[in-house]
Formats: structure tokens, sequence, C-alpha cells
């Protein structure tokens, strides 16, 4: 942690710079080796990660394995793609510019800051470092003090597995944020919130340093009457209560075609039974919100339309139970900002224009869902809507694809990670051009009289 007494922001930058300029981080086997240690160090202390989860946000040790500890799978994709990505890709030259050939080098960017967040703690700091990692870069990385415990073991893990020239983390509150964010980085990967990232951009913008932004949003969820009732609900139901709402790509509104609501509602109140019991205050398979100040926020929410599944809260426990909120208008409070907890507000629409429309009048949100079968309204949404991502028929599941880009778009985010986009936004991609000595024609220098009439034949 930095503090008065303690090495500054810009001596560890200053540190990394140095390592990086031996070039060690730029080898493709040092960043494969770098790779299988990070992989290693996860599984090592998969029940330490577990247990800070737990004690942070009170996961399911399930949910802790399949949204952060298998991060490994993207390290894993990582490791098996990085040889063609690190390769130099030819680039076609035109017959204006014979003999010339050109080739476009990735090559890492240098010292990078990766901002973690308090939702997905773990996951969410890891991911982008896989990224770092792959493209060759150095990294200080900073996770979310509001998730206490598994901050502190990333403190500890990562200096056990890494030099602290190559990583390092560094823990502390808004000030120490403050502190890194107006230093020189060659690259800030920050996830969290949209005001907190119009903060870093602007913090960014004095040093010229690029940015990734991985923000969030109101995701909304369309369910259309073309649908299996059971598969639908119980996607949507475990895409928006896993880790208690808390998840950017949570559905966090649902557009319902008002033919189909009613029965829907009903097999709502069964599914939430059948994943939480009839209380889920005392289900192990229920997390709690993240503090006190996320609690009372989310609570606000709960005076808008009619409660009809949940409502129950216990301030002592940071507990809300999964909630679905009918008879809500697109002007309450709770359709003005991303929820981001487990509070589903229901909209009815007669026709998928209402929907579209509805979706298109907001920022645009870093996911999107469509429950249907039509392919014709598949097509329709997609073409009359933008999002970060979209996923059909499920909730959630589009994260785990190492193959898709992840990011949003507009206020949802800018930049995209995971496989091959997480390389490539760490990466700096030259250009390089190489001619021949084998001839050298005459037409671009001077003396140019007498050339123009040749060149605007050949050229032009």
């Amino acid at each position: 942690m930095l503090t008065d007494s303690s090495i500054s922001a810009a001596d560890i930058i200053r540190q990394q710079r140095e390592f990086f300029q031996t070039g060690k981080t730029k080898s493709v086997d040092f960043r494969i080796a770098q790779l299988k240690i990070l992989k290693r160090a996860v599984l090592e202390q998969e029940q330490a990660i577990i247990q800070a989860l737990k004690a942070d946000l009170n996961k399911p040790e399930i949910e802790s394995y399949l949204t952060e500890v298998l991060v490994t799978k993207e390290i894993d994709y990582a490791l098996k793609n990085i040889a063609a990505w690190t390769k130099p890709k030819k680039a076609p030259v035109s017959l204006d510019f014979f003999p010339y050939s050109a080739k476009i080098y990735p090559e890492p960017l240098g010292v990078v800051l990766i901002i973690g967040a308090w939702n997905y703690p773990f996951q969410l700091t890891i991911s982008p470092l896989v990224g770092a990692i792959a493209a060759g870069n150095c990294a200080i990385i900073k996770p979310s003090e509001l998730a206490p415990r598994t901050s502190h073991l990333l403190a500890e893990i990562i200096p056990k597995y890494f030099n602290s020239e190559y990583l390092t983390v560094v823990e502390g509150g808004v000030e120490i944020s403050q502190q890194l964010i107006a230093e020189k980085f060659d690259h800030i990967f920050f996830t969290g919130g949209t005001n907190v990232g119009k903060i870093v951009m602007a913090a960014a913008a004095k040093t010229l340093t690029p940015v990734t932004l991985e923000l969030g949003g109101k995701s909304p969820c369309i369910v259309d009457t073309e649908i299996n009732l059971e598969h639908t609900v119980k996607r949507i139901v475990w895409g928006k209560f896993i880790n208690a709402g808390q998840t950017c790509i949570a559905p966090d509104y649902l557009l319902v075609n008002k033919k189909i609501k009613i029965e829907l509602l009903d097999s709502f109140k069964k599914c939430l039974k059948e994943f939480y019991g009839e209380n889920p205050a005392i289900s192990p398979d229920y997390g709690r919100i993240i503090n006190q100040k996320q609690f009372d926020r989310l609570v606000n929410f709960l005076q808008d339309g009619e409660i009809v599944i949940g409502g129950e809260t216990n301030s002592t426990e940071c507990y809300i139970a999964p909630t679905i909120i009918d008879h809500v208008s697109a002007a309450s409070p709770v359709m003005q900002e991303e929820i981001f907890g487990p509070i589903l507000p229901i909209i009815e629409y007669s026709e998928i224009t209402e929907a579209i429309a509805l979706i298109n009048s907001r920022p645009k949100p870093l996911a999107l869902y469509l429950f249907s079968q039509n392919k014709d309204l598949q097509n329709r949404v997609l073409q009359e809507t933008t999002s970060g991502g979209v996923c059909l028929n499920d909730t959630v599941m589009q994260v785990g694809v190492s193959s898709l880009p992840f990011g949003g778009v507009g206020d949802s985010g800018i930049g995209s990670y995971h496989g091959k986009a997480g390389f490539d936004t760490f990466s700096h991609n030259k250009s390089v051009l190489k001619n021949s000595f084998l001839l050298d024609l005459n037409w671009r220098y001077a003396p140019y009289q007498g050339k123009l009439p040749f060149l605007k034949r050949f050229l032009g």
C-alpha cells in the first residue's frame, strides 16, 4: 500500500520501466512462462480465493469457482494462441509499391495500470492481467478496496509468484487510485462505474495515456412469446440473481410481451423457490450486497412500482431478497440508473417497436438479451439496437467465450478484452514497410519536369 513512508507510485513505475527496458518481457517464451505461473498461482490459491470472496460478498463456492477461479480458462486460451498472436502478419501491398513488402508487428506497450472492480474482485483483476502478460507488458494492479479480503489476498499472492519489478499490487482507497491515475502509464485499464470512468479518463487525458473503460449500464432483456418458458425463466433468474445481482451484464430490466407476462411471473415465483427455497436469506446459494452504502441505494428502488416477488431486506446483513417489481414506468427512479443489485423491474410491451424504441432512447448498454425463437425478430433487434454485446436465448454466458471480444459502447465502455481482444488492447501494432535494393525507379525524384502526365496515368 502506498503511504508517506512507503515507495511512491512514481518509483514503482520507474522500476517497472527499467525492467521493461531489459527486453525480457518481449520474449514469447518469457510470456508463456509467466502465464503458466499465473495459472499455477490461481490453482494453488483456489481455496483462499473462495474464502476471500465468501468474506467480501458471501459468494457461494460454486459461484466463486465458475465466475472467478475459472479465469484459468482465459489463461489456457492465451497459452494456446499466443504464438499466433505474436507472429508478425503480412500486409498486402499494391503493385504501385513494387518491390516493397509490408508486415504488422504487435509489440508491448510497456507499463500498464489495471484497476479492478469489487463485484468480481478476483476475476475482473486477473482477466485483463492475462492480456497484459500475453502482450508482454509490466503491470501495476490496483484491486478494489471495497472487497478488502480479496484485495489483501491479491497483495499476498502476486509478490509470492512474481517479481515486483514485473507485476506489483498496490492497495488503498480513492486517494491511492488518484495518485496512480495521475502518473504516466502506457495504458490504463479500468473496470467500474461510468462516473468513476469519467474521472479516470479525465486524469489519463492529462498525460495522453490511452484507456480501456469497462463500465456498465442498464442492460435490457426482451422476452417474446415464442419461447421455451421454463428455460427462459431459469436463465433469466440465474443471470439476474447470481452474485446477488451485482453483475455488470446482469439483465437490468425486462421488456415483456404483455401476452405472456402473467405466465412469466408465475414461473418466476416457482423458479426462485426452486433456486433459493422459501427464504433466500438462509439459502447457502445466495449472496449479499457489498456494503451499507450500496444496500441503502438499492433499498430506495423498492419504493417504485409494485413488488410482486421478494422485497424483504435486512440492513444488518446487507441482505435484499430476489425481487421483481411490476407496474414500473420508464420514468421511475429504478429505471434511471444501473440497478446493480437483486431487483428486476418489468415493463410490458404490445409491439416490439415499443421495446426497441425504449432501448434506443437510453444510453447504449453493455449487454442486450432477447428470448425468442423467431429469427426475423432476432435479426430485427440485432439490426435496430446497439449494445456492447448480445446474447440470444440466454444471459451472461457470453462473457465466458474467449473468442468473443468483451466490452461496451458509448456510456457502457471504451475498448474490449478477453482472448485476442485482450492481447490487442495491451499491444501496439507497429507497421513496417520494407524496400529492396534490386532497383530504384526515378519517378518520385526531382527534377519533376515532364513526369506528371506519366504519374497520372500510372497512379491515377
